[in-house]
């Protein structure tokens, strides 16, 4: 930075997308062929899980093989309970599978009944670019970052 006449001068440059190394914040390689929501339980009108598009698209680029991700909810955060979002391989027996065009969402029995109808989606924004819980009609209220809640009684 370079100051000409009390102003400030910043120098910019081009931003590329990020490498297909960096697996969850690589960049879009296009549009993938999207199908109905299913899952892996009969129920599947009841405590169902809904994938946006968007996050359909970005689980076809960055899983591999058998990998899924994994919605989890844990007490913590500012609003009482907090949503974190995992790889992973591993189905166990209570966990229940969402799919939508051949990308997966796993949740655990316990944590399905904190977000039953929610929607999960991936926001790509300048500041950051994550899988998030929209939507959610489990929740009372949460926290602006989007990341915690609190239930409803």
């Amino acid at each position: 930075m370079a100051a000409v006449r009390g102003l400030t001068v910043v120098a910019l440059r081009v931003v590329t997308p990020w490498q297909r190394s960096s697996r969850l914040l690589a960049a879009s390689r296009g549009p993938r062929a999207l199908r109905d929501v299913s899952s892996s339980s009969p129920e599947a009108g009841e405590g169902q899980i809904h994938l946006t598009d968007s996050c359909v698209q970005r689980l076809l680029e960055i899983t591999e093989g058998s990998e899924f991700l994994r919605l989890e909810v844990e007490g913590g955060g500012c609003s009482g309970f907090q949503y974190k979002f995992s790889l992973d391989t591993v189905i166990n027996p209570d966990d229940r599978v969402f799919e939508k065009g051949g990308a997966r969402v796993v949740v655990d029995s316990d944590s399905l009944a904190f977000v039953k109808g929610a929607h999960v989606d991936f926001s790509q924004e300048l500041i950051r670019s994550s899988f998030q819980v929209l939507n959610n009609p489990q929740a009372q209220q949460g926290c602006s970052c989007g990341s915690s809640f609190s239930v409803k009684l």
